[in-house]
């Protein structure tokens, strides 16, 4: 392509200039050298490195050395002998040996002509002084031609030639005309009009015909997706004009609309046709696993790093990489973090594009303000960053249109047609919005209840669920956890037993897994309901049982899910048929977004020819997305602002109010904050953060206000600590150095025991003061220093009155400490559940929190020099706290996706280290792991190997920095 513009464009420039005179250089008496000169382009140097009139290894020097063995040749009269001279002339050989890429453009042309015959069309085909030497000519009889031939004339040398050709142009005269300066003058806009056509299609090579990548891509997704074409509103989105242009785009459809794969196709073209970085933002831990693990295999096939962000995975700044580029894969918070580094070490631009899937939860509270931070942020400091936005239908698209500075593509297509259905007492009801009431009668509803199944089951889940369990599937999202449990049992009470034989086997594998995953403990509701073919799936769940669950369930083991709408916001678990019991989530209605992402699931692509959705709902309210920047108090508004004064984005206030123009909260003003202006806002949050002493004023040399951060604030952002408590945690770090406890984790485990949990959770008092007792002399005398003596503990638990004041946030966060620190000394989250008392959800979650929380504590002590002694200590706990398993399984839990029951299986079986999994035959480990099966295999191997490329190449570049020569080395 880029030679086809190239010869479009002289073209146009000849026909514009078509009576400017050129200087020529013809050499009639050689068609080798007419030819070369043919070949080069005006602004080509022909002879490049060569250029040497009077240099013996000159190329005009070998072209003398060749006409002086023609003259030899010819005096002597052997033609043979001149034959073979030539075809083993210095000409031949120099072109025949030297590598192609030491040659400019202009000479390799040459070199083909040599190669291969030439054809003169004014001559014959073989008239020429340079020998064939891929089709050498029939033997010639010189005798014949000699006869009455003409004594041969003297020949000047092609040096001499060329010396006089090229002194007669220097000599030519410069004047020209007016006419010819100024056809001069558009032949050189056009060139540099072309030049720079050229330059814009080159920044973004084409490599290939899928979409401008190798054929290789098309290939991978269809053996590791299983997709053999796109649909066409997909293969019209990749080439709308925003998009080959590189603007910013929001694009929304239908849940299973195929969206996450555009999105995956333009990764792939940043990273291997821009050679840029990409950064993938979504919304859950669970979501960043199973990307990295799908993607891991693209990686490893098309010479790319996938890296994972989430929970206290990731460094910052990340590796710099020379010849590789990467693919971010983060949470919305590590995302933000992540781009906080990159503006602080001057690598934004590094990020070529940035996709945002689920981008409607910019409207999701404290989470959406930490996003649109991040994205305020890309807008702000890096032009060349493109925004691509993934999102459900939205009823105020038009607004984040305007805060991205986006263009939007809408599309109603889903892969499966989905019908949506109303349930009103024993009648069903099609939603069509052609019918005047929004509704049409479709049937009657056909069970056989008895009095007592009618009064366990009002709404008639049993009749709905049976019409298509156990061959197909079926989804019941629930208002709350308790109920998915209460009405998976229900269930399976009413049941036929017939249902225990489909696929019993499984089955039976299945509970064996689940009950080997809680080290011998079995949930006694799926100890029921999985023989039917049934569980629930909501975060009272471990991390290793919902694995299983939805293993189980994506390959037909299970049948039916009763779950809360995490799960519709979560991993793709489709289903032939979703049933929506209450339109209640907890205790809040359910609003479009969230029945949209539910009935979304409905409908099986490949496998359903529909998909069915039956609710008891009315449709009426309209999902909007508004600024979370002043939620709860205006925190997100706080942190945005000292972080761009900590990372000197701005440092006045005008520059504050000017970066503050291009959020969405000032797109949304008037709806956001319609009593206060949104420079009001931006002088309060400066105040408030000068009152926390976080930032400070001081004046430049022109007595302007210049505006700091302080030591604190720097933490607290490079901490990402929640302003809300920031002074609160540099005061517990303070005062636990005054008496660090280091013969026990205890002390430690309170200090990043996250102070958001604390009022989630009220202490069993009894419980409390028996783990009090059991604790050592020196960690009783840690929980006193802190604010919790026994006399407390022991009076609570015995019912007595308490006279001397205590901190409750003190008391409940020890309460959750003393629950980490069993989990530290025993890794069995089951048996912490039973000793505490607590839901084996809540412990898990308390887990994560803990580790991501003290991931930050972290980075807070490495800006404040006070708190040295905490960077060593805070490293390894976090390590524990990540995995909170036995020592030996950590290297495999490394590996995304792999939970701690997997890992136990692999190290049972022989893959002990990253090395065994990355060097595994995918086909023995299915047959060596239980329930393992041969995509997830490839998905760990291909995992694993990404994890080692990872590591080694952090080495490599740790080597390379070492050994590279210093630019600024000091000399005379």
């Amino acid at each position: 392509e880029l030679q086809q513009l190239k010869c479009q464009a002289e073209t146009h420039v000849k026909k514009q200039t078509k009576n400017v005179p050129y200087l020529s250089l013809e050499i009639l008496h050689d068609n080798s050298v007419s030819f070369l000169i043919q070949c080069c382009s005006d602004n080509e140097d022909l002879f490049e490195g060569y250029d040497s009139i009077v240099g013996d290894s000159s190329f005009l020097a070998k072209l003398e050395d060749v006409e002086l063995q023609m003259r030899q040749c010819h005096d002597q009269q052997t033609p043979n002998a001149c034959e073979d001279d030539l075809s083993d002339s210095v000409l031949a050989e120099d072109f025949r040996d030297s590598p192609p890429t030491a040659l400019p453009s202009s000479q390799l042309e040459f070199q083909k002509a040599v190669m291969t015959p030439h054809k003169s069309p004014s001559r014959g085909a073989h008239n020429t002084s340079t020998p064939d030497l891929m089709n050498p000519r029939p033997a010639v009889n010189h005798a014949d031609l000699n006869v009455n031939k003409p004594p041969p004339k003297a020949r000047r040398s092609m040096k001499d030639h060329l010396k006089k050709v090229l002194i007669d142009n220097a000599a030519t005269s410069s004047t020209v005309s007016k006419t010819v300066q100024q056809k001069e003058a558009v032949m050189t806009e056009e060139m540099s009009f072309a030049m720079q056509a050229m330059e814009s299609i080159s920044a973004e090579q084409d490599l290939g015909p899928f979409f401008g990548l190798p054929s290789k891509v098309k290939v991978l997704i269809l053996r590791l997706k299983g997709i053999q074409d796109l649909y066409e509103w997909q293969k019209t989105c990749l080439s709308l004009d925003s998009v080959q242009q590189r603007r910013n785009l929001i694009y929304s459809l239908p849940t299973s609309g195929g969206k996450t794969l555009v999105a995956e196709i333009l990764i792939f073209k940043e990273l291997l046709c821009r050679k840029k970085d990409a950064l993938l933002i979504l919304p859950y831990i669970s979501l960043v696993q199973e990307k990295v693990r799908g993607l891991s295999s693209f990686g490893i096939e098309l010479d790319f790093m996938v890296e994972e962000y989430a929970g206290s995975k990731g460094r910052f700044p990340p590796v710099k990489r020379r010849n590789k580029n990467s693919l971010y894969v983060t949470t919305i918070e590590k995302g933000h973090s992540l781009v906080n580094s990159l503006i602080e070490n001057d690598r934004l631009d590094n990020i070529g594009l940035v996709v945002v899937d689920e981008l409607h939860m910019l409207g999701d509270g404290s989470r959406g303000a930490i996003l649109e931070m991040t994205l305020s942020k890309i807008l702000y400091m890096s032009k060349s960053t493109q925004i691509i936005g993934m999102s459900a239908t939205l009823g105020n698209v038009g607004d984040l249109q305007t805060f991205l500075n986006a263009e939007n593509y809408t599309n109603d297509f889903r892969p499966v047609e989905l019908k949506e259905y109303v349930k009103i007492k024993d009648s069903i009801y099609e939603v069509d919005p052609r019918e005047e009431t929004c509704f049409s009668f479709s049937r009657l509803l056909d069970f056989k209840y008895s009095s007592g199944m009618q009064k366990m089951d009002p709404d008639h889940i049993i009749a709905l669920a049976t019409e298509v369990i156990p061959q197909q599937s079926c989804l019941i999202f629930c208002a709350t956890k308790k109920n998915c449990e209460n009405l998976a049992g229900m269930i399976c009470k009413y049941l036929n037993k017939v249902f225990l034989k489909h696929k019993e086997a499984e089955k039976a594998t299945l509970l064996g897994e689940l009950k080997s995953s809680g080290n011998g403990s079995l949930c006694p509701v799926l100890k029921k309901t999985v023989p039917f073919g049934l569980a629930y799936h909501h975060s009272g769940l471990t991390s290793d049982e919902r694995k299983l669950v939805e293993e189980a369930y994506s390959s037909g083991v299970l049948c039916l899910l009763t779950c809360t709408s995490t799960l519709a916001a979560g991993i793709n678990l489709p289903a032939r048929r979703v049933i929506l019991r209450s339109p209640y989530v907890a205790t809040e209605f359910l609003k479009r977004s969230q029945y949209k992402q539910m009935v979304g699931r409905a409908g099986r692509a490949g496998i359903d020819a529909m998909g069915e959705s039956i609710l008891i709902l009315q449709d009426k309210d309209i999902n909007m997305c508004y600024s979370n920047l002043l939620h709860d108090g205006g925190r997100g508004l706080f942190s945005l602002v000292l972080s761009f004064i900590g990372l000197k984005i701005t440092t006045t206030v005008e520059q504050v109010r000017d970066f503050m123009k291009g959020t969405l909260l000032s797109v949304q003003e008037a709806q956001v904050s319609p009593e206060r202006s949104l420079w009001d806002l931006t002088v309060e949050s400066i105040d408030t953060l000068k009152q926390k002493s976080l930032i400070e004023v001081s004046a430049d040399v022109n007595n302007q206000s210049i505006l700091q951060i302080t030591r604190l604030g720097r933490a607290t952002f490079k901490g990402s600590i929640d302003l809300s408590y920031c002074d609160l945690l540099y005061r517990d770090l303070s005062k636990g150095l005054e008496g660090l406890l280091l013969n026990s984790f205890l002390h430690l485990v309170y200090l990043v025991t996250p102070y958001d949990m604390v009022n989630q959770c009220k202490p069993d008092w009894m419980i409390y003061f028996r783990q009090f007792t059991n604790l050592s002399a020196a960690e009783q005398k840690m929980a006193t220093a802190v604010g919790v003596p026994e006399s407390f503990v022991a009076r609570k638990a015995a019912g007595q009155s308490v006279r001397k004041s205590v901190d409750i946030v003190v008391v409940n966060r020890l309460y959750l400490a003393l629950v980490l620190y069993s989990l530290l000394k025993e890794t069995n989250l089951w048996d912490v559940s039973d000793r505490f008392q607590l839901t084996r959800g809540f412990v898990q979650t308390l887990l994560s929190s803990a580790s991501a929380f003290g991931s930050s504590v972290l980075h807070f002590t490495e800006e404040l020099e006070e708190f040295w002694a905490y960077k060593a200590l805070l490293s390894e706990l976090t390590r524990r706290l990540t995995y909170c398993v036995q020592a030996e399984l950590i290297p495999l839990m490394e590996v995304a996706g792999v939970m701690e029951h997997r890992a136990k299986q692999l190290y049972n079986a022989g893959y002990k280290t990253l090395a065994h999994l990355a060097n595994a035959d995918p086909q023995i480990l299915v047959q060596t792991i239980e329930n393992l099966f041969k995509r997830q295999a490839n998905q760990i191997i291909a995992s694993a190997k990404m994890l080692i490329k990872e590591k080694a190449e952090a080495l490599q570049e740790e080597v390379d920095d070492l050994l590279m020569l210093p630019s600024d080395i000091p000399s005379l």
